[in-house]
């Protein structure tokens, strides 16, 4: 059996006792709110000591805690610097890593999955983990043909655990609110839960992987290992190499961030219009950065033009067989050109705010305007300042941006979208790059220009991605 600490009375002690934390702490804080410190200043140790426990207790669990961390993880940049400072570390660490599985664990599920020879498929097969993560870990090895290989094994009860976490930390999701100002935690859990069944399933994974790999074969921007066997609980996948991503966030140049942002925002409006699927898990431990020969062909060591970026794990896609929805690239393009009854009454159409509700459009578009700041300007310099800005102008109970937020209603058709859009812009903003997001806009997403709602541009592509002659 695996040591994924999985057994009901453990892993809910462990979990149970965040809420228990968070109450303690709030009691501290009015003490010290009574002994004259300020409440900005009290509001600021609460949460960096809430962060600490929360970002502890998820390390250890992996499951459904990990995996929740590992969401939460790509919205550090929101925070105050004095509190996302000393946990952007271990931030980095559940997006990269986790306890690993004893040996004896991992060869009883290639025994069991693969058969009594599962040796004999590998001319190597490396012991130590290369990654771990949420439900699984990766070892490197060499295959029967020679070929470098990924070797993903999932845990056994992952599902299990998943499942309990994430209803455990459902029940107090009201709590972790302030870990990321104008965020809605409990729709966050909701949603990862509902893809358990997905996540688990390595056939759909290894399904959504290999129409990725075949669709970027070749590409000069974008690559993605080609699956080599499947089977349950074990996915086996040419080996790639690279900068990771964290790595870059951590101590990049600007020139490999910057390429890094621009493949990144690329990668997430191009992948949906190219494949009808949406990676969505675009956390940094799922992307690297292929800089030399070694990292695959083409790549080029000297030239950031011909760096690419590596993708990784689609164990969570969203199916969108006609691409994003062209109505969100409509809204945007009437939006950019202050066209607020026009903006106010598609959101309308499309759920965004309830018959019941009744709003004032031009309120609706000073809300809007500041969020799709990136996309006014040829160019635009992504950071934390830009996005602690907007995550305090969002969660400002006594601001009008709060109030009508408060109002505004998320669609369920949109809800994966919406969620790995903000993540990805999360990233964008740890990586601190100067992003032609625009150029993504108009190449990519149907509706952005106007009279493409039908025919998108991507339309003119070949199957590399390159425009017709």
């Amino acid at each position: 059996m695996s040591d994924l600490p999985r057994k009901a009375v453990t892993r809910t002690a462990k979990l149970a006792a965040l809420p228990l934390g968070f109450a303690g702490r709030a009691t501290w804080g009015l003490g010290k709110r009574i002994g004259g410190m300020s409440a900005d200043l009290v509001g600021r140790e609460l949460q960096q000591r809430t962060a600490e426990q929360l970002f502890k207790v998820l390390g250890e669990l992996k499951g459904g805690a990990m995996k929740f961390g590992q969401a939460l993880s790509v919205f550090e940049s929101a925070l105050p610097e004095e509190v996302a400072g000393p946990y952007r570390a271990a931030l980095t660490r559940l997006q990269e890593a986790a306890p690993p599985m004893p040996t004896r664990t991992v060869h009883a599920v290639l025994k069991e999955r693969l058969g009594e020879n599962w040796r004999e498929l590998f001319v190597e097969f490396e012991d130590k983990p290369a990654a771990a993560a949420s439900i699984g870990q990766v070892h490197r090895a060499v295959w029967h043909d020679g070929r470098t290989v990924a070797v993903k094994v999932q845990y056994p009860g992952a599902g299990e655990a998943l499942l309990s976490d994430l209803n455990q930390l459902s029940r107090f999701a009201r709590l972790l609110g302030p870990l990321v100002p104008g965020m809605d935690i409990k729709p966050l859990i909701q949603e990862l839960r509902d893809r358990v069944s997905e996540e688990l399933d390595y056939g759909l994974e290894a399904s959504a992987q290999q129409a990725h790999a075949e669709e970027f074969a070749g590409d000069p921007d974008v690559a993605v290992p080609r699956v080599v066997h499947q089977s349950e609980q074990v996915l086996v996948t040419e080996w790639m190499g690279g900068k990771p991503l964290a790595e870059v966030i951590a101590s990049g140049s600007q020139d490999e961030r910057d390429r890094a942002g621009q493949l990144l925002a690329r990668f997430l409006f191009s992948g949906p219009a190219r494949t009808g699927l949406l990676h969505a898990d675009p956390h940094p431990g799922n992307f690297r950065l292929l800089k030399g020969a070694e990292d695959g062909e083409g790549a080029d060591g000297e030239d950031p033009d011909a760096w690419r970026l590596g993708v990784l794990d689609f164990g969570t896609v969203d199916r969108l067989p006609d691409g994003l929805p062209g109505n969100i690239g409509t809204a945007l393009r009437m939006t950019l050109e202050g066209e607020a009854e026009a903006v106010y009454e598609m959101l309308c159409e499309e759920g965004f705010v309830k018959e019941s509700v009744e709003l004032d459009p031009d309120a609706v578009l000073d809300y809007l305007l500041p969020i799709i700041e990136p996309a006014q300007v040829e160019e635009f310099v992504f950071s934390r300042g830009w996005i602690r800005n907007q995550a305090a102008r969002i969660a400002d109970v006594r601001s009008p941006a709060y109030q009508l937020g408060k109002q505004l209603n998320l669609p369920p058709a949109y809800l994966l979208i919406h969620r790995v859009t903000l993540s990805t812009i999360g990233v964008l903003c740890q990586l601190g790059a100067a992003v032609r997001l625009r150029d993504e806009l108009e190449d990519w997403l149907p509706g952005f220009l106007e009279g493409t709602e039908e025919d998108g541009p991507y339309d003119e592509y070949d199957a590399a991605g390159e425009a017709p002659a």
